[in-house]
């Protein structure tokens, strides 16, 4: 067992079990660590148990529980506001394995979170991640782009209208993981329904999953298959492969399980081949958002790759000379 590895561990479990108001950390052979979690990252859970630190494989946890009193959001900055989304955090994640439904139920009820990002050069597709208009795409969608315009699709009488929002922010960017997060600033813009962001590592190989976006275009389609892999390595980075059809205009879009909760966001496919599809697994989202304002979308944030520097004095002489 895990536990039989680190001995001195087994006594820090133990201990950080009295720990009150705190996250519960669930392993695979039957143990437990109560503590804080700082952060989750791909391979591993930071969990802090009030005088040591640890850090837990993914490999080892079976199931994550978070305590109430610890969900408040990380940042509370005028470019990050604090929201209330039912529960008051920034988004909303089950790590819970819920009961599966149908595709075509779920469609229905979750279908009106799925929007279409457009830029002068192309378009993608995209998800709300809270009722205020906040949402995920890729970055390569919005690349070089700031005049953006979203349109978002509402039941209607058992239709869906279209409605097009033109004032769109950029609040965070992650180039590396190919993330951007969005907000629809229109005056009078309505509450906006949202997605529950699930858990990729609950997935198993062969679990069934779906994505709706707008491939080459053709907005609102619904496609499905299943988890071909879940850690297929390109480029130093894991993506959970899958066998749903994913096409330009996928980008951004969500990749759903059955319980309809987000486990991906839909970012490439291998262009001569079929079925080979990719998605950046759901974790990395909530670690992009959990630290939006480390990644914010600022002419004077250093790991922002739009900086406008002042031209040379010299330059600057003779363009004023013209």
């Amino acid at each position: 067992m895990w536990l039989n590895k680190y001995p001195a561990l087994a006594a820090v479990l133990a201990a950080s079990a009295t720990l009150a108001s705190a996250d519960v950390i669930q392993l695979k052979d039957q143990a437990s660590v109560s503590g804080k979690i700082l952060t989750e990252k791909t391979d591993s859970v930071v969990v802090d148990v009030g005088y040591t630190v640890l850090i837990i494989p993914r490999a080892s946890i079976a199931n994550i529980i978070k305590s109430s009193a610890t969900t408040t959001p990380l940042l509370t900055s005028p470019a990050s506001p604090v929201l209330a989304n039912g529960s008051g955090q920034f988004y909303n994640s089950d790590t819970h394995s819920a009961d599966a439904q149908d595709v075509s139920s779920l469609v229905k009820e979750i279908g009106e979170a799925v929007v279409q990002v457009r830029n002068p050069g192309g378009l993608g597709s995209g998800f709300f991640v809270n009722a205020d208009g906040y949402l995920i795409t890729n970055f390569h969608v919005i690349e070089g782009e700031t005049e953006l315009t979203v349109e978002v699709y509402r039941l209607n009488n058992g239709q869906l209208d279209r409605e097009t929002y033109k004032q769109v922010r950029i609040i965070a960017i992650n180039k590396f993981h190919d993330l951007a997060l969005l907000k629809i600033d229109d005056k009078d813009a309505p509450k906006f329904k949202y997605v529950t962001l699930g858990s990729s590592d609950m997935l198993n190989v062969g679990d069934q999953v779906f994505a709706i976006g707008s491939p080459l275009g053709l907005e609102r389609t619904v496609t499905s298959g299943i988890v071909s892999t879940k850690t297929r390595e390109m480029e130093g980075e894991l993506y959970l492969q899958t066998s749903t059809q994913i096409n330009p205009g996928n980008s951004g879009g969500p990749l759903f399980n059955l319980a309809g909760e987000v486990v991906g966001v839909t970012n490439m496919k291998i262009t001569f081949g079929e079925g080979l599809g990719f998605a950046i697994p759901v974790e990395l989202v909530k670690n992009f958002l959990d630290h939006r304002d480390a990644f914010a979308y600022s002419t004077d944030n250093p790991n922002n790759p739009y900086r406008y520097l002042a031209p040379p004095s010299r330059t600057f002489k003779k363009l004023l000379d013209k």
